[in-house]
């Protein structure tokens, strides 16, 4: 019988907004691309995906509530356990509005929720990209230089109070460790109702880095201002730092995260051909060390579901 303890969430991030067509064949962009590779990572192991739209002509990032429809719709089709997490980060240039427009309209379980502002810089990844299929790419990745993702305090208890209005919890993306104070803050004065649940996002620039360092200083920051057993908490390691950084968070007690959103190979020089494989070889290194995925409905006990 396998020891509770070492149950351990893994999510998967489908397409995000990172990625764009030009860096990848097997990014999925259209509804049944995106809603084939959530079941299927589902399958493999993800107790939840998370989700963001694309349109489906050029794969640019949307907030089209009806691609939304389409994916979710697509997705409980085939699989009516796994948890759905949808994005309230969008893509870039799209209003508070926007990005919570998904909340109210579909009230999933589980919702991002980015716990403040940074630098989002994206630009240097156009030098490895050597011909664009759609003028939006280099456009977006070079705005991204003159670019702040802004998550103002009014903007996030504006968006947290849509969430619990919703029956939705926040699932809270921290960048670096200012997040975790900024957290504490909106829990202290009631913008934010415990338990949460942290998602450590590293190794984006202009944020916190991957290193165990950093993580480390993450994991111990929510510690101390939390208390140790207060909440649950997940890491991303961005590009070739997703499984390095997923196996420390297994060793500290975490769940992780990965998928396309945040990695586009399975190995060096390997792309990824879907979510799924990345999710297996998420499940071989956890069973390498004794650890098990978590099925959705434990998943809902952990996270205190609705």
């Amino acid at each position: 019988m396998t020891d509770k303890s070492n149950k351990r969430i893994i999510n998967c991030a489908v397409t995000g907004s990172i990625h764009t067509p030009s860096m990848s064949p097997y990014l999925p962009i259209t509804p049944e691309e995106i809603a084939k590779n959530a079941v299927d990572a589902a399958k493999a192991g993800a107790a939840a995906v998370h989700i963001h739209a694309r349109d489906p002509e050029d794969g640019k990032p949307s907030s089209d509530l009806n691609i939304y429809r389409q994916i979710i719709d697509k997705i409980r089709e085939e699989d009516e356990d796994v948890i759905i997490c949808i994005t309230t980060g969008g893509g870039a240039g799209m209003s508070v509005e926007e990005r919570a427009a998904v909340v109210p309209e579909f009230k999933p379980e589980l919702a991002s929720m980015n716990a403040g502002s940074i630098n989002w810089g994206l630009f240097p990844v156009k030098e490895k990209v050597p011909e664009f299929k759609f003028q939006w790419e280099p456009y977006m990745l070079d705005m991204t230089k003159d670019f702040i993702f802004e998550n103002t305090f009014a903007a996030m208890e504006k968006i947290c109070q849509i969430m619990y209005d919703n029956g939705t919890k926040p699932e809270l993306e921290v960048y670096d460790t200012g997040h975790l104070y900024s957290i504490a803050y909106m829990l202290e004065r009631g913008i934010v109702k415990p338990p949460i649940y942290l998602q450590f996002v590293t190794g984006i620039l202009g944020g916190i880095n991957s290193t165990p360092y950093d993580i480390m200083n993450l994991h111990t920051t929510a510690d101390r201002l939390f208390g140790k057993n207060n909440y649950q908490w997940s890491v991303i390691g961005a590009g070739k730092a997703e499984f390095p950084a997923a196996t420390m968070g297994l060793f500290l007690g975490g769940n992780v995260r990965v998928g396309l959103e945040d990695n586009l190979y399975l190995d060096k020089g390997n792309l990824a051909k879907n979510n799924a494989e990345l999710v297996e070889k998420m499940v071989r290194i956890m069973r390498e060390y004794d650890f098990e995925p978590a099925t959705p409905d434990e998943a809902r006990e952990m996270l205190n579901l609705k």
